[in-house]
């Protein structure tokens, strides 16, 4: 205690040698840098400096003098006729007549802390808990002190950035610029800090379990400013962690090496918006991937390798759109666990009789191709729940659509079809979407199939919905199809 006391006039009095007026040291005082109390004042100084010289350093302004009663004494400069300190001697005369020796230290002044000008103390602080992370932080600071100083302070114990904190007390954010004092915020108060994700340094923000990471940083703080610690993770030991390997939009040729060595950790793979001409076998060595998205690159029908991928069993979402594809092999068949398939805007022409074993399968979307017929497996996909094959050059549809019981929403605008299946409407009892704009079907075509009272009541319940909770086009009623022949 006394050589942080020691320590801390010797700042002041170095600071007056280096030119700074007492306004400076002030406000370095109420920021907390002075804690000076009586008691400690009598330690350092009333022992070997002489009663002469304790008192000459007591009557310096920001310094406590006992005769005031814990005041701080005004600058020699700045005190008026009515009162204050006019010079050095005269507050001695006024300390040695009002008060006994520094050694006995029994003035008016009792025990009462430093206050500063204006009725408050800056030297006080008060200890606030701010909770992060699952645990509490006493952070002393001056009531005075802006919330953006606060977070300067949590900075270095919890690895945050202050613009990636946002400090909340009872209820409310609290700005930057506020006060503690003017916020309310007192002497144990419960803060809590939350943490924008990205936005920390070096390993993350520290959290409960993060206490090495707390010790390592209090040492990197105590090094010289000369020595930086950098510490910053790979991609693939991030891959590693996260098991998203996330490479959309990269201007990538090739799928780097390193997206290998992830193998079993691995369990999204998005290399979508590149100019990947080539999926390798290496890719089976993701055995637990369950998210592969190759769209918008410029794959053909012999630059993937179909059986490395048929080894991906663990399949859900395959993203195949914007490519220059033109058959789906047999094997796309082997992935039973496949419940989203894309091939949008691609060049195919028909899909495969295998897709019938895709029984988990619930979203197929195969729009802008060259598809001119679906085979009759289509009917065993029995989990499927919207289908999209807009744009395409179909002329029918097979009968086994009506075994799709699941099936919600069904677009076929942009085709050359005259009917559709006698049993879609009986049969698909949850269909409440059907687009059929741009083909040669009409409305009273549709009105003559069996089922289209209740087909025509679920998509006016479901268009009443969606205009009751504002979801979708606030437009009229859509009837599905044209009017007539070739015009809506």
């Amino acid at each position: 205690m006394k050589a942080q006391t020691k320590s801390r006039l010797l700042y002041t009095v170095s600071k007056k040698k280096k030119g700074w007026g007492w306004r400076e040291i002030e406000r370095e005082r109420g920021r907390g840098r002075f804690e000076d109390r009586r008691g400690r004042l009598k330690d350092l100084l009333g022992r070997g400096r002489g009663r002469r010289g304790w008192w000459a350093i007591a009557a310096r302004p920001g310094v406590w003098c006992p005769n005031t009663g814990g005041a701080n004494l005004p600058h020699p400069a700045r005190s008026g006729p009515s009162g204050g300190l006019h010079h050095r001697h005269s507050s001695e005369g006024r300390a040695h007549k009002g008060s006994p020796a520094p050694d006995g230290m029994e003035g008016e002044g009792g025990g009462a802390e430093a206050s500063a000008p204006h009725g408050s103390d800056p030297s006080s602080t008060i200890t606030v808990q701010v909770k992060f992370g699952g645990r509490a932080i006493a952070i002393p600071v001056p009531p005075d002190s802006t919330v953006s100083e606060l977070k300067s302070l949590l900075q270095p114990l919890t690895n945050v950035l202050p613009r990636g904190q946002k400090l909340i007390c009872k209820g409310k954010v609290l700005a930057d610029a506020m006060t503690l004092n003017s916020l309310q915020i007192s002497e144990g108060s419960k803060i809590m800090l939350i943490a924008s994700q990205g936005v920390h340094q070096g390993d993350g923000p520290i959290t409960n379990n993060a206490s090495a990471n707390l010790k390592r940083n209090v040492n990197v703080r105590q090094t010289p400013r000369t020595t930086s610690v950098t510490i910053e993770k790979s991609r693939s030991e991030r891959w590693g962690v996260t098991g998203i390997v996330a490479l959309s939009e990269c201007q990538l040729k090739v799928i780097p090496e390193d997206v290998w060595a992830c193998g079993l950790h691995a369990r999204v793979l998005d290399v979508s918006n590149n100019f990947i001409e080539e999926v390798p076998a290496k890719i089976s060595s993701l055995t637990s991937i369950s998210k592969l998205f190759l769209n918008g690159n410029n794959l053909s029908d012999d630059s993937i390798s179909w059986e490395s991928i048929s080894c991906l069993k663990s399949l859900t979402i395959l993203n195949l759109s914007q490519n220059h594809l033109t058959i789906l092999p047999s094997v796309l068949g082997t992935l039973t666990s496949l419940v989203q398939l894309h091939v949008v805007n691609n060049k195919l022409t028909v899909l495969p009789d295998d897709i019938g074993h895709l029984n988990q399968l619930q979203v197929l979307k195969a729009a802008s191709n060259r598809i001119h017929s679906v085979p009759l497996s289509i009917g065993n996909c029995s989990s499927l729940i919207e289908v999209d094959l807009s744009s395409n050059f179909l002329n029918y549809l097979p009968e086994t659509f009506g075994s799709l019981a699941n099936l919600k929403s069904l677009y076929l605008r942009n085709n050359a079809l005259q009917s559709l299946p006698a049993t879609l409407f009986k049969m698909c009892m949850q269909l409440s979407t059907l687009d059929l704009h741009g083909t040669q079907i009409t409305n009273d075509i549709l009105r003559q199939l069996e089922g289209w009272e209740a087909f025509d009541e679920r998509r006016r319940l479901k268009h009443q919905k969606q205009l009751d909770f504002r979801v979708g086009d606030p437009g009229g009623f859509d009837e599905g199809a044209d009017k007539d022949n070739g015009h809506s």
